[in-house]
């Protein structure tokens, strides 16, 4: 099977005409009042070329739209364009190093000006100028230029042929951003654009009223939106902050919200909020991994500040890798999962669990704890209680990590249960939770930044827009680790770099076959999983409550889980 004549086949299929979600409803702009978000975890930024974080690109995508996007089935659709561009209809060139887009017609910025092919240009020159760290940056991997023939003509050349060429501006991670407003923030002098990045214009259904960081936005009805009947709320209040079990009780109880997003809270919990009859829990599976990320280099606050947590410092002991192993095998995820999550989680041995063409089934071990068998492979490895305080140490190291996270109750529960399952093999275990909007933020300033990464292991959970890992696997390149450089920007949080990976993720650029990308991609993972620099938890199930008078909400686990938020509606009781 052949990409150049099948674009990935299902996995890259593509909609011939503008989307359109079948609402059943239809009126003025406006029309159903204030529609009420809560997302426990606040938003602190709207530009997600400066944050990796989720509730950046969730908040930020009903501002700012991709060129075109995944629906429910990860199939790609087309959103700012009019057709998906492909080898068959000629938008993809026969050697794979060229796709083009144009722009539908008549598309304006919410402050009125035309979106041209300038403003699609720029959002790669922003995101891939010098010094600027931009979070996204694997999206534009390999292009070489990007040339505007004409007005709504996009011409994106790459430097290799790119089987899979939907990386640049498509989905909530790569959108356009307009090139008047962000002109003067290339490079280091992005994260200064206070006013650009807290309230850009975009072309999306709602418009920046207020921003205050980590706190709420508000949001008005773009009036140049391209549907005059959409979106059908006039406002938005987007709250942050609290915990999931507020925010569950806000939808399902007191009835305060519409939509509660990743309730992260045990299945009997959910199900007794549910109970109320004011809300509804909705979940889909995708690629979200909850994981514990290990640290190879030194975060210790010994060293001079721009220096922590850089490779000019290795980790002092897991860079052993006989460690990195005991602490993945001391770690039972089937009795996490199950108290975590029930049903809306999975067991999986993988940072890369799904689609299933992509699933390994070469990490399965994981499943299954073995203390004694961590013990063994610390004993072996030369790591030993000398003093009998409970604690392995060698030459003078002991084995004692700091490990954080977002704050949250069910992060709280499988620290405690991790910090006990290490302390039966000799490691020692300090447990620190960081406010959920301060540790996803975007803060190059701040020491508690999951990217900036000052602790020994950390736990979060990630997945990828689309169907395709392939940007997402290479977002675990040397080049891609968090460094002042980058404005601590990346997507390699444990500063791994790997000879062996770095020919996988150049090797999959240029692969067509379906089936041989597959096997690459399992690869990486494998590597990943078997060098322990990466442990999973579990195979979590995106879910979240919309209150039962919403219409129009279409869970999405492949894009912005709002991405189709222009559609919803006010159910109108009889």
């Amino acid at each position: 099977m052949k990409l150049k004549t099948l674009l990935l086949g299902a996995a890259a299929s593509v909609a011939c005409a503008p989307f359109a979600y079948a609402d059943g409803h239809s009126g003025d702009r406006g029309r159903d009042g204030e529609l009420k978000i809560i997302y426990w975890q606040a938003p602190s930024i709207l530009n997600p070329y400066l944050s990796g974080g989720t509730k950046e690109l969730e908040s930020s995508s009903l501002v700012i739209e991709p060129l075109a996007r995944y629906d429910t089935e990860g199939a790609l659709v087309p959103w700012l364009v009019d057709e998906v561009p492909t080898v068959e209809n000629g938008g993809v060139s026969e050697d794979l190093t060229q796709i083009t887009w144009v722009l539908s017609d008549g598309l304006l910025w919410s402050d009125g000006t035309p979106v041209t092919s300038e403003d699609v240009k720029f959002s790669w020159e922003y995101c891939t100028a010098e010094g600027g760290g931009c979070a996204q940056a694997e999206k534009y991997n390999d292009v070489v230029s990007v040339d505007t023939p004409d007005a709504q003509t996009v011409v994106v050349t790459f430097g290799v042929p790119k089987p899979f060429p939907y990386g640049p501006f498509v989905g909530a991670q790569a959108p356009i951003i307009q090139k008047a407003q962000f002109a003067e923030c290339l490079g280091p002098k992005a994260p200064e654009c206070t006013e650009a990045n807290f309230g850009p214009i975009g072309t999306g259904p709602f418009t920046v009223t207020e921003f205050r960081p980590n706190d709420v936005i508000t949001f008005a009805a773009n009036e140049n939106y391209r549907d005059p009947s959409k979106p059908a709320f006039a406002t938005v209040t987007f709250k942050g902050g609290g915990d999931a079990a507020a925010a569950g009780r806000a939808v399902h109880e007191t009835g305060e919200y519409d939509y509660a997003w990743n309730l992260q809270l045990a299945p009997d919990v959910l199900t007794r909020m549910e109970e109320a009859g004011r809300g509804k829990n909705v979940v889909s599976f995708g690629t979200s991994v909850e994981r514990i990320h290990i640290n190879l280099t030194n975060p210790s606050p010994d060293l001079p500040e721009g220096e922590r947590a850089t490779i000019a410092h290795p980790h002092p002991f897991l860079t052993d890798k006989a460690v990195r192993q005991a602490m993945s095998m001391a770690i039972d995820v089937a009795l996490l999962t199950e108290i975590g999550y029930g049903d809306f989680g999975r067991l999986t041995c993988n940072v890369l669990p799904a689609p299933a063409i992509y699933a390994s089934t070469a990490n399965e071990s994981c499943k299954t704890q073995d203390i004694a068998g961590a013990n063994a492979v610390l004993d072996a490895a030369g790591w030993v209680d000398s003093n009998g305080d409970g604690v392995r140490e060698k030459d003078g190291i002991e084995l004692s990590v700091l490990y954080q996270t977002s704050t949250n109750a069910v992060r709280q529960d499988y620290q405690a249960l991790v910090k006990d399952w290490w302390s039966q093999i000799g490691i020692e275990t300090e447990l620190r939770n960081i406010d959920a909007s301060v540790f996803f933020g975007s803060d190059p300033g701040s020491p508690d930044t999951f990217q900036k990464f000052y602790a020994d292991v950390e736990m979060y959970t990630n997945n990828f827009d689309g169907t395709d890992p392939e940007s997402y696997m290479a977002g675990w390149a040397c080049d891609k680790r968090p460094r002042p450089e980058t404005q601590w920007q990346g997507t390699n949080m444990m500063r791994f770099c790997s000879d062996e990976y770095e020919a996988l993720i150049a090797e999959m650029a240029v692969t067509g076959e379906l089936e041989k990308r597959a096997e690459l991609a399992k690869a990486m993972n494998d590597i990943l999983m078997q060098e322990y620099v990466i442990i999973p938890l579990t195979h979590r199930g995106r879910n979240a409550a919309h209150a039962v008078t919403l219409g129009g909400v279409d869970l999405n686990v492949w894009d912005s889980e709002l991405w189709n938020i222009a559609d919803w509606y006010r159910i109108k009781s009889n």
